[in-house]
């Protein structure tokens, strides 16, 4: 049995990010069917660069609609300009402007739960912040490889205001 990965995270930056909409393809998940997401990205794949009405290069993977059980929608998806052209089987979630605190996973894929456990069982407790009831997402580049060790994609935490 391997030791598991101990990681320290701060937020890179904290960004105002103005609304926008991703869309892809989605999919309700729970923490034992985790490992079933990377199987919606492989489905999503063919279609980066095609997808009517996208907005740059970056792809995205927005976590959502969680409930008390710890389920919850993931889309792997791209920004989009509106939802109204989307192929059948798409879905789309709209982002309102928020306030996100945005941190870097560097690696493989194969290490980001331990990044996310760093990120809420390290960070938040300590920062004095508050997550927002918003979708958060991973936001990855054009050139990311989700086996490389040497891939960097970002996690945008949203946070709500200040008190």
């Amino acid at each position: 049995m391997s030791t598991p990965i101990q990681v320290a995270v701060q937020p890179v930056r904290f960004e105002q990010a103005d609304g926008f909409t991703i869309a892809g393809i989605g999919g309700r998940f729970s923490q034992s069917s985790i490992s079933q997401i990377p199987q919606l990205w492989q489905r999503f794949e063919p279609h980066i660069g095609k997808v009517p009405g996208q907005v740059g290069e970056h792809t995205y993977g927005v976590c959502c609609n969680a409930d008390a059980n710890g389920n919850f929608d993931y889309i792997a998806g791209v920004q989009v300009e509106g939802v109204e052209l989307l192929p059948a089987g798409f879905q789309g979630v709209e982002l309102k402007p928020q306030r996100y605190a945005v941190f870097e996973h560097h690696g493989s894929l194969d290490n980001l739960k331990a990044t996310f456990q760093a990120i809420w069982h390290d960070w938040l407790p300590q920062s004095g912040e508050q997550v927002a009831q918003a979708p958060e997402f991973e936001r990855y580049g054009k050139d990311f490889d989700p086996f490389a060790s040497h891939s960097v994609m970002e996690i945008w935490l949203p946070l709500d205001r200040k008190k």
